[in-house]
């Protein structure tokens, strides 16, 4: 290579930099990423204790990856140059068919699981009434054969089976009965979440357990709320060009009161916030996203009251629980941090649903509140 094509090169390249290096000046930076669906690193605040703690440099590194100039265009192209490499994974995300998107599931040391479990163990012996443990495989535990050959993706039945082992809940089988609708639609393609109709299965799943018997899918209707509904796993993936998932609900929103308590008081609540349907995190349209606490009070008077902890798998599932319970409480273990036994006896609980997904129940460090 001659001088002047060596000097071209270093020119295009600087001229390259600058020109990015202008962009990012001159774009605002930007609080939220619709795309992803989480807040974006904001330019962090200098000091020489955060500099040589070394926390400065890495928010700092954070703060440019966060804020790139057309950064959501860089991601889908890296996305589609993994796919014309031959790799069908980007961002440990994985394109399977019919656009299907699925995170492999990485089982967790059982210490991790004992640490949850012994709060689970310690809820089911003083709550002083019964208590029954669901764990949720999600969609690498069901769908698992869509994911490439060779592909990791470890056993969440295993996860589930040992910690159904370690407990003495009463538990239930919802991996099984998932698994026995494995050809129906029972995930999203874009998201983490099952659909209500996989809820509603487990939903059947839970009904021995709980000891009451599931309505049959004949007596549901169900509505198509959204078309365009784009999930966390897609958000994560870069494969933006895949179609949109739909949103169906199957229970209407009645007559049942509910109550939300986001900030420790109460106000009004519904079981669909339409509101959400108009953004991107549109699966917060199921009682209005993340909260400490639910009550819902159904209108059936003599039938007992149900505790429910857990994650957001339960927000689609929990309304085909209203026929069988008069109070459902449904507490997020972590926004809500009061003394669980407390609540049992404050509030004439009759039984506890403690229901998570595999993944959540081993990395949610706040469920050691559950023995409180």
């Amino acid at each position: 290579m001659n001088k002047k094509a060596h000097l071209a090169q270093i020119l295009v390249f600087l001229v390259f930099i600058a020109l990015f290096f202008s962009l990012n000046l001159a774009i605002p930076d930007k609080d939220f990423s619709q795309q992803e669906n989480r807040y974006l690193q904001t330019a962090p605040k200098f000091s020489f204790q955060s500099l040589f703690s070394g926390k400065f440099t890495t928010a700092f590194e954070d703060y440019v990856t966060d804020q790139f100039a057309f950064r959501d265009k860089w991601t889908a192209l890296k996305a589609r140059s993994e796919l014309l490499c031959g790799k069908d994974e980007n961002n440990g995300v994985f394109l399977c068919e019919n656009e299907t998107l699925i995170e492999p599931y990485t089982a967790p040391e059982n210490s991790s699981l004992d640490f949850s479990l012994n709060a689970i163990n310690t809820l089911s012996e003083n709550a002083g009434v019964p208590v029954c443990f669901a764990l949720v495989p999600s969609p690498g535990g069901i769908w698992g054969d869509k994911l490439p050959a060779g592909a990791p993706n470890d056993s969440q039945k295993a996860t589930i089976d040992y910690a159904y082992a370690a407990t003495g809940a009463a538990t239930a089988d919802i991996y099984s009965v998932l698994n026995a609708h494995r050809d129906e639609p029972i995930y999203y393609r874009t998201d983490h979440h099952w659909t209500t109709l996989g809820a509603y299965y487990g939903y059947t799943a839970l009904a021995p357990a709980l000891g009451f018997e599931p309505l049959p899918l004949s007596n549901y209707t169900p509505t198509v709320v959204s078309e365009s509904f784009y999930g966390t796993t897609y958000s994560s993936s870069g494969f933006s060009w895949v179609a949109p998932d739909s949103i169906t609900t199957y229970v209407e929103q009645g007559s049942a009161e509910i109550t939300n308590y986001p900030e420790g008081a109460p106000k009004p609540g519904a079981l669909y916030d339409e509101s959400y349907l108009a953004k991107k995190d549109k699966y917060s349209y199921f009682y209005g996203g993340n909260t400490p606490l639910l009550t819902i009070r159904t209108g059936n008077e003599d039938a007992p009251a149900l505790l429910i902890l857990r994650d957001s798998y339960m927000d689609s599932l929990s309304p085909f629980l209203f026929p069988h319970y008069s109070e459902i409480h449904i507490i997020d273990l972590r926004y809500y941090k009061t003394s669980i036994k407390a609540y049992i006896d404050a509030n004439g609980i009759d039984s506890v649903l403690v229901c998570y997904n595999v993944k959540n129940f081993a990395e949610d460090g706040n469920i050691f509140l559950a023995a409180y």
